[in-house]
Order: C-alpha cells, then structure tokens, then sequence
C-alpha cells in the first residue's frame, strides 16, 4: 500500500495539472523553515516591550508556523511514510473508500489550505498589530482542526494523517493563545467563546460544502470560492463580539 501510494505520487507529479497540487506541502515547509527564522528575530513582534509569548500578532504568525508543519503531515509526507496521505482519509470518512474513484476534487484539497493557511494567516497577525482580536481569531481554524483529527482517532483507535502534529502542536500552542487574550489583552470569555464557535462555523461550511458538491448541488469552481471566503468569518465574527463588548 505505502508503495503504491508513492508510485502514485510520482506519476502525477509531473503531470502539469497536478503539479502544485502535490508540490504546494514542500513549498510550504520551505516557507515554515523561513518563518521560524523570522520569529526568532523581533520582525513580527508587535510589542518589544513584553515576551514574544505575550503578543497575539507574534502567536498567530507563530500559528501559521505550526499550521504549516501540520499541513506537510497531512498533504506531504504522514507519520506512516505515506504521500498525500489525508486526501484518502477525508474520502473514507465522506463514503468512498477507493481513493481512486474518489470525487472529492484535488483543487478542493488545496483551495482550503491555501486559503485558511498561506492567505488567513498572514491576515491575521498583520490586522491583529492593530486590532488584536482578529489575531486570536486564526486560532479558531487550528483549535477546532484537532478535534476533527483526535476524534476520528480515538473512535478508530487507529492514526489518521495530521493528528500528530495536531495533539502536539495545535493543543498547546492554541490554549495558550487563549490564555494570554485573556490575561494580557483582556478580550474576555466572549472572544474565546466566539473563537471556538467560529472555528465550528467554518469547519461546517467546509464539509457542508463538499457535500453539496457530492451530491450535484454545486459545482467544483463554486466549491473551491467558497473555501477561499470561508476564513473571513472566522475573523468577522470574533471582530463584531469584541467590538460589542468594547462599545
């Protein structure tokens, strides 16, 4: 099976329309190795008067870091020596169990991690220098994203693509986020609530929209725009719930 899956692998990926579709993972742990330089300097610090640990900008950019790691887990290389791994795991759990024949779109895969990673991310720590809340919304993406790996984990008892760095990463990294929101920047439960709350509203438009395509209700191109929208509310919701405390 590990096997077949790189002799897959390695036939598509020279095919032209494949090629940023099984690339993107690698060129993404290139960007993490960059980002994790950068984060040791004080370039995406938004504060020097306090630890780097202490700054939500710096966390989020610190989030894409992980998110990125977590990305190669899954689309790269798993823990099981698997290429393109999470793509099979995600057609079993939609009922279709035969990769092959699979109709979850390639473009689908990548469109939504794209869009809640390289495009999200950088949004969010840059927006969240001036205002913070939307750099602690990033962290509704990989917060709730753990769930949907250790779930199915545990209910299995068996390893799905990406749940490693999930538990490792994402856990820590995320209740910390939360922890500093409320204790340095004084965004309240709300925030935190309204985070966690964002994070499920998105991973429901995602699935619900992969099931809408799989079952004729829209089209691919549809599909692939609305995973490219869909981080904005995670962003506009815990923006309007803190403006209203605020206010």
């Amino acid at each position: 099976m590990q096997i077949k899956d790189k002799e897959e692998f390695g036939a598509l990926a020279f095919a032209p329309m494949f090629t940023f579709t099984y690339l993107w993972p690698y060129m993404g742990m290139g960007a993490a190795l960059l980002l994790a330089l950068l984060l040791a300097t004080d370039l995406l610090r938004s504060d020097l008067s306090m630890s780097r640990w202490r700054d939500l900008p710096w966390l989020a950019w610190a989030g894409m870091l992980v998110y990125l790691v977590h990305q190669f887990e899954e689309h790269g290389i798993d823990a099981d020596g698997r290429h393109y791994a999470f793509r099979a795991f995600l057609c079993a759990g939609v009922g279709f169990a035969d990769r092959k024949t699979c109709p979850v779109p390639y473009s689908f895969i990548t469109s939504v991690n794209v869009a809640a990673v390289w495009l999200a991310g950088p949004a969010a720590a840059l927006l969240g220098r001036r205002w913070p809340a939307l750099a602690l919304s990033y962290f509704s993406i990989p917060f709730i994203n753990m769930f949907a790996h250790v779930g199915p984990g545990l209910a299995s008892a068996t390893y799905n693509p990406g749940e490693a760095t999930a538990i490792v990463l994402f856990l820590p990294l995320s209740l910390w986020t939360f922890h500093v929101a409320l204790s340095r920047y004084r965004l309240g439960w709300s925030a935190i609530v309204a985070t966690v709350v964002a994070g499920i509203v998105l991973h429901a438009i995602l699935m619900g929209s992969l099931l809408a395509f799989l079952h004729g209700l829209i089209g691919s191109g549809v599909l692939d725009v609305i995973q490219y929208l869909n981080p904005a509310i995670a962003g506009l919701l815990v923006y309007l719930v803190t403006r209203r405390r605020s206010v």
